[in-house]
């Protein structure tokens, strides 16, 4: 088994944004980035346990990823399920590389951390006996799956816990920063690779942000604290189509990694089979139509008016989402067709509409009512299974950064996440990662150190080169990859420049002022690079990530591919067991 890591060819990463110098500094004993459910969860947990919070979010506090989160959130709350059948659909769908672990932590602590959601005032749909309404989807073998106002858990989650800090926007204790874009993770002096003595390690003691235009806080400036939490979501923006929000550019996993920060699982990409499919043109957000119309009873045909999956796999179209999706390319492929059809109309007009009203409404205002026609559907970008290495803490390989939700790697999600576990595993590890924090302040760990200059190169990226990475990503690291593919997309990426903020004489068209959109396309451009050589180093198909040219899964590929930037600068992707021990 050869690995990337002494590849004479690596690319050499960026340690820093290119950016004006701060100015203004902010001061908070933690600093939590992003305003999902993971983050949220973080920031009101801590508020109650350390002196000051700092809560920074790209957009409005109600903007994170989880409003987007139709179907509901996964735990055993039926007394005739347990945590042990949820673990082992959890693993099933993992295809052998969750850590047991991290899963037993998230199953067994799972249904309270959803009971203090409705505490918090989360309200899901309740059965005529007032008990909470519990669905099925894909890879699940119980019903245990919680949601509401039918297809709006997400939104309704993150309402609740908005509503919890606005209440609380005005208290000493806690500042919250909106249109605020993290740039880079300040560091100690400190090297890399683990030393004798642990205060010769770096040490993340704050950020760097763009705020646009709120109060006192506007332009560049750093924010220095004791801890920094990251949940700032998915990579959808890597992609030319995704279910992703347009903030989804992956900025977490990139400041982590020009941090000296592991990452790991990068190649796992979720695309979920039912996307509405409106044309080869189609870009940006697209509409998600929820894995639960399927747990439902819908079904998938191709445009020949043929159902498929009952042939592929015994759970049918409940079979993980994997699985669904290479089989609807599969399907595409022998038809010459580039999308299928969900077929729902048997469910009924009515149950639809009730079941579903999100939905309903938004393929309805596209022109499709699938109550009275199938709707045409594709793969499209999804979910991100990998993403910053931590512990069952959300502790990080570099010590005072943490990472909870979709920018996370725990371990939970293997190679292929369980329906429904994201927002679960968002607010578990959120927990974990709040009472850690808490538990080593008071211990005298972690104090406030000085942040230094690292070493390396500051990049940037033009932002009129991003479609141009999206483009190569769809082609070569999409649902389906070869060598050749991942080999392509890599030699595109790799000619893409990363030093716009230096003006050239010679070429005065290769310059542009460090801002909001370049600062996006690098972190894009730096995510794809790493994504896509974990792509290529791993020769075998599993779960989220698929090779046609490696199309069987390979036993001695149980093991995590974890990358870095190495001390010359280089990316290195390298192997791992998949156990992890208690990071700094």
């Amino acid at each position: 088994m050869t690995t990337s890591a002494h590849r004479p060819d690596a690319p050499t990463i960026p340690t820093s944004l290119s950016a004006a110098q701060p100015g203004w500094v902010a001061h908070a004993d933690v600093i939590v980035v992003g305003s999902g459910i993971a983050g949220l969860t973080a920031a009101l947990e801590l508020r109650n346990q350390v002196g000051r919070v700092l809560l920074v979010t790209k957009d409005v506090l109600s903007s994170g990823s989880t409003v987007w989160a139709q179907g509901g959130i996964a735990a055993a709350l039926d007394p005739k399920d347990s945590p042990r059948a949820h673990l082992e659909d959890t693993l099933v769908a993992g295809a052998g590389l969750c850590d047991p672990a991290a899963v037993e932590v998230l199953v067994n602590e799972g249904p309270d951390r959803v009971r203090e959601l409705m505490e918090r005032g989360a309200r899901f749909d309740v059965e005529a006996d007032g008990e909470v309404a519990l669905t099925r989807e894909g890879g699940h073998h119980a019903d245990r799956i919680a949601h509401a106002g039918g297809d709006a858990t997400g939104a309704e989650i993150s309402r609740a816990l908005v509503a919890q800090l606005e209440a609380v926007r005005n208290d000493p204790g806690i500042e919250i920063i909106e249109h605020a874009q993290v740039l880079d993770i300040l560091t100690s002096a400190g090297k890399i690779e683990p030393q004798e003595h642990d205060e010769d390690r770096r040490v993340a003691c704050g950020v760097t942000l763009h705020v646009r235009g709120e109060g006192t806080r506007d332009g560049v400036g750093s924010a220095l604290a004791r801890a920094v939490v990251l949940a700032t979501g998915g990579i959808g923006q890597l992609y030319v189509s995704s279910t992703n929000p347009s903030q989804s550019t992956g900025d977490g996993i990139a400041a982590a990694l020009r941090a000296g920060a592991d990452l790991a699982d990068l190649e796992f990409v979720q695309f979920h089979p039912t996307v509405l499919w409106l044309g080869s043109g189609a870009r940006g957000q697209l509409t998600l139509i929820s894995e639960a119309v399927r747990g439902e009873g819908a079904y998938l045909i191709d445009v020949e008016g043929k159902r498929f999956m009952t042939n592929v796999h015994e759970m049918a179209e409940l079979a993980p989402r994997d699985v669904v999706a290479h089989a609807i390319v599969e399907q595409m492929e022998k038809t010459g067709s580039d999308h299928v059809f969900l077929d729902a109309r048997h469910l009924g007009a009515e149950f639809l509409k009730n079941r579903f009203p999100t939905i309903y409404e938004s393929l309805l205002a596209q022109g499709f009512d699938i109550t009275a026609e199938p709707v045409p559907v594709a793969p499209a970008q999804h979910y991100h299974s990998g993403g910053i290495l931590t512990n069952a803490s959300g502790r990080s390989t570099l010590r005072g950064l943490y990472a909870v939700g979709e920018s996370a790697c725990t371990g939970v999600h293997g190679a292929n996440r369980l329906a429904s576990n994201s927002l679960l595993e968002g607010i578990v590890f959120a927990h974990r990662a709040a009472e850690d924090i808490a538990r080593r302040m008071e211990a005298g760990e972690l104090p406030q150190r000085e942040p230094q200059e690292r070493p390396g190169q500051s990049g940037l990226v033009m932002a009129a080169s991003r479609s141009k990475i999206q483009r190569s990503m769809t082609a070569g690291a999409g649902v389906t990859r070869t060598r050749a593919s991942l080999a392509q997309t890599l030699e595109t990426l790799g000619s893409i420049r990363t030093d716009a903020a230096i003006p050239e004489p010679v070429q005065g068209d290769h310059f542009t002022l460090p801002q909001a959109a370049e600062w996006e396309a690098t972190n894009i451009h730096v995510v794809s690079l790493a994504l896509a050589s974990a792509a290529l180093l791993r020769a075998e198909s599993r779960g989220g990530h698929f090779r046609a040219d490696y199309p069987e899964q390979d036993s001695d590929w149980l093991l995590r591919v974890v990358t870095r930037i190495g001390l010359d600068g280089k990316l290195v992707t390298d192997t791992a067991p998949l156990t992890r021990g208690d990071h700094h």
